[in-house]
């Protein structure tokens, strides 16, 4: 009898691991819990679907932080270059960007999705859908589905888990699988927002005002880490591409300390000996935000912004008003709740698997995707990673597959 692969997840993981399963000769089922396939892929890609970055390595590895290491590994077996042609050879050519950012040239997802599909199909993957797992039977044989017709029960020789995070659980990410594999002895890091908006307590004026404007043209900085960005004004604080690109060490010191304070550079062309000259021109009758317009350009939610987060009596003096523009402090009280995220932290650790991602408290079954702990930002480098654990995962399953003579050498 031939070996039979379960792949428990339709994302990008579990679909790329299902595609290198089945062109090594594989039989193999893919079960997903929504009624399609590939629907966090379809959304994230509905403005554009951006499959990677230009960054060249070692910088592209970088952006995963404190699982730089781990991360690199999955991405010698597949990675950025590597994700190109996979778009190519299904018909999806490729462009660069003016960010350095990699898109397919139709931009959206939903015609590589198709395509994709399609090529599994003719690859013999079976998709179920709308199957829910639910754990193992009672001795553990067999893998247990939720699905229309009732629970159904599954024999696999190997299982890869693709199971996403826990953000987005309309679209299938709930991390309903913490509990399943916790109790079979599974190390796993708390799962929590990545990508994600920050809580700032704004008066009710500025909220009210202001919420939806975007701050284009600012400087941002935390720590040691500067950038040229933009952030969106939320009802709840701020959010945008910015915040997102901050947002784990913003979460670790909220963790650590409470709160944390962002640093907002509202005009980072100009020096603050500049703006302090500026603002000590005289200013007659004009109101002081008439005054900030016409010497300087601030005018608009970055006025207010100065209003809402500076002391009254920063603004009778030119010397602090030009550092607060070049400095302006925002304090962040806490990340937005992780369904709302772009991505998850957390997840099951990489000491819980090997380096083939096979658990080592299960043999026989590995993990790809983003249930894995590793965060990064947004830009391509989720997706890019997804792929590579997908890939890497497959891999180890053919290996382990040989080792047990179910698949020819």
């Amino acid at each position: 009898m031939s070996a039979q692969v379960v792949v428990i997840g339709a994302g990008p993981a579990g679909l790329m691991a299902a595609e290198c399963l089945a062109r090594a000769g594989v039989a193999v089922d893919v079960y997903e819990r929504m009624r399609t396939p590939g629907r966090k892929f379809l959304i994230a890609g509905r403005g554009g679907l951006n499959l990677t970055h230009s960054e060249p390595r070692p910088g592209f590895d970088a952006r995963y932080g404190a699982r730089q290491r781990e991360i690199a590994a999955l991405l010698d077996a597949f990675g950025p270059e590597a994700m190109r042609a996979w778009a190519d050879e299904l018909g999806a050519k490729t462009f660069v960007g003016s960010s350095g950012r990699v898109f397919p040239e139709a931009m959206k997802a939903a015609p590589l999705l198709r395509a994709w599909l399609e090529r599994l199909r003719e690859a013999g993957v079976r998709i179920h859908t709308r199957h829910r797992w639910t754990g193992w039977s009672a001795d553990f044989s067999h893998l247990v589905f939720d699905t229309p017709e009732g629970a159904r029960e599954v024999r696999a020789d190997a299982i890869v888990l693709a199971l996403g995070g826990g953000s987005w659980a309309k679209l299938g990410s709930d991390g309903a699988w913490v509990p399943l594999l916790a109790a079979r002895g599974v190390e796993i890091a708390p799962l929590k927002p990545s990508n994600c908006g920050f809580e700032v307590r704004w008066s009710d004026r500025f909220r009210e005002r202001y919420a939806g404007e975007p701050v284009k043209s600012v400087a941002l900085r935390f720590g040691d880490t500067h950038l040229h960005s933009e952030f969106v004004i939320s009802v709840y604080g701020v959010e945008g591409s910015g915040i997102y690109a901050l947002s784990a060490p913003l979460r670790a010191a909220i963790e650590r300390e409470g709160a944390a304070v962002l640093y907002v550079d509202l005009a980072p062309a100009r020096s603050a000996e500049w703006l302090e000259a500026q603002i000590a021109h005289p200013r007659g009758s004009r109101s002081m935000a008439s005054h900030l317009q016409s010497r300087i350009g601030l005018r608009g939610v970055k006025t207010a912004l100065l209003r809402e987060c500076l002391p009254a009596e920063s603004f009778a003096d030119p010397a602090t008003l030009a550092r607060g523009i070049k400095a302006l402090p925002l304090r962040l009280v806490a990340p937005r709740p992780l369904d709302e995220a772009i991505s998850s932290a957390g997840g099951v650790m990489f000491e819980a698997v090997d380096d083939r991602l096979m658990l080592h408290a299960l043999p026989g079954v590995f993990c790809a995707g983003e249930m894995l702990d590793w965060e990064a930002p947004t830009g391509g480098y989720l997706l890019t990673a997804c792929f590579a654990s997908g890939k890497v995962a497959a891999e180890g399953v053919l290996a382990w597959l040989r080792e047990r003579g179910r698949l020819a050498q």
